[in-house]
């Protein structure tokens, strides 16, 4: 008896998503080609808070549901190291730390799979690229000017997020990802 109820739910799980799948977007909308600008806050795994990016890229179709784009961040942040010896105070002396990821991003949408309507986007995505870090200190700093960096160079981010369509040429995007999320503008070229 568990087995026909088994198999009368995945029946109809199988019926209901070929349904969906009828009512889809039209199948010759565009996901690519699109200018996404973006600011938002990015988490660094030693910083034990956020700070404030600036983020863009540039949407390219690959296939259907699936872009590519290669991507720039920017964010900044300041910390300390307490240090001192017999000729300087021991004190907080401070430094900056300007962080640029650069690479590219791979994007599937799951608008036809969601039976979203036109002025809505779904995805998951991954980003790939390579983290480009500058150390400043205090000028009276002469301590060890080591500054542990977390991870190597590979820079690996994933992210789920949405864009609103305001019309064909503006939307608007909200992507929550695992090291750098961002909300901005997507305009469509």
């Amino acid at each position: 008896m568990n087995k026909i109820i088994l198999f009368s739910v995945i029946l109809i799980a199988f019926s209901a998503n070929k349904t969906i799948a009828q009512k889809q977007t039209p199948a010759s909308e565009k996901y690519g080609t699109t200018l996404n600008l973006g600011l938002g806050i990015g988490y660094y795994s030693y910083v034990s808070s956020s700070s404030p990016v600036i983020h863009a890229d540039l949407e390219l179709d690959v296939t259907k549901n699936f872009t590519l784009a290669p991507f720039i961040t920017y964010f900044s942040y300041k910390n300390y190291n307490y240090w001192g010896n017999s000729k300087y105070a021991y004190r907080n002396y401070y430094y900056t730390q300007t962080v640029i990821p650069i690479g590219v991003k791979g994007t599937y949408y799951f608008d036809q799979l969601l039976g979203a309507g036109s002025k809505w986007d779904f995805y998951l995505a991954g980003s790939l690229g390579y983290v480009y870090r500058k150390t400043t200190w205090d000028n009276d700093y002469y301590g060890d000017r080591y500054v542990e960096h977390g991870t190597s160079g590979l820079y690996l981010d994933g992210h789920i997020g949405t864009e609103f369509h305001i019309n064909k040429k503006l939307g608007l995007f909200l992507d929550l990802s695992s090291g750098i999320s961002t909300f901005g503008l997507a305009v469509h070229l």
